[in-house]
């Protein structure tokens, strides 16, 4: 026996995660950066992102420019505004950002309205939300147009 760890107890679970890295929109040949990961994190969603985009994410030192962000948030984690902001530092004008938080009645849960409230904040608003893995929620967020 080797120290191999079988996911047979889960069938679906890298199915799910591929599914759900999916959603987001990614692919290959992108750099999706990483904020946030602890271990606590979806490692199957963070596998099946990497396998769609061909590279493994970069992490919050990368300082070249972006096709993306993943950013794991939870109630403890400070200013979300703040961090918005960060996150935007090195991201492509057309860039995309995802926001992973505790799906209601986890430990660490971010309201939605505290995710709007950082996003307008910053220039932001929130465009989606959708359960992305077991614990966790995705919402995406883009930049307010100007109109016509």
């Amino acid at each position: 026996m080797g120290l191999h760890v079988s996911s047979s107890a889960s069938p679906t679970g890298d199915a799910a995660a591929s599914q759900g890295a999916s959603r987001l929109g990614f692919t290959a040949g992108q750099v999706v950066q990483e904020f946030g990961w602890s271990d606590d994190v979806d490692e199957a969603l963070r596998t099946a992102i990497e396998d769609l985009t061909g590279s493994e994410l970069v992490d919050e030192d990368y300082d070249d420019v972006t096709d993306g962000v993943v950013l794991w948030w939870r109630e403890d984690d400070g200013d979300l505004a703040d961090t918005l902001v960060d996150v935007q530092t090195v991201l492509e004008d057309t860039g995309q950002i995802w926001i992973f938080t505790l799906k209601p009645g986890r430990p660490g849960h971010v309201s939605h309205s505290d995710i709007e409230e950082a996003a307008t904040t910053t220039g932001l608003h929130a465009t989606s939300t959708f359960s992305i893995a077991a614990d966790w929620s995705a919402t995406k967020l883009g930049t307010r147009g100007r109109g016509r």
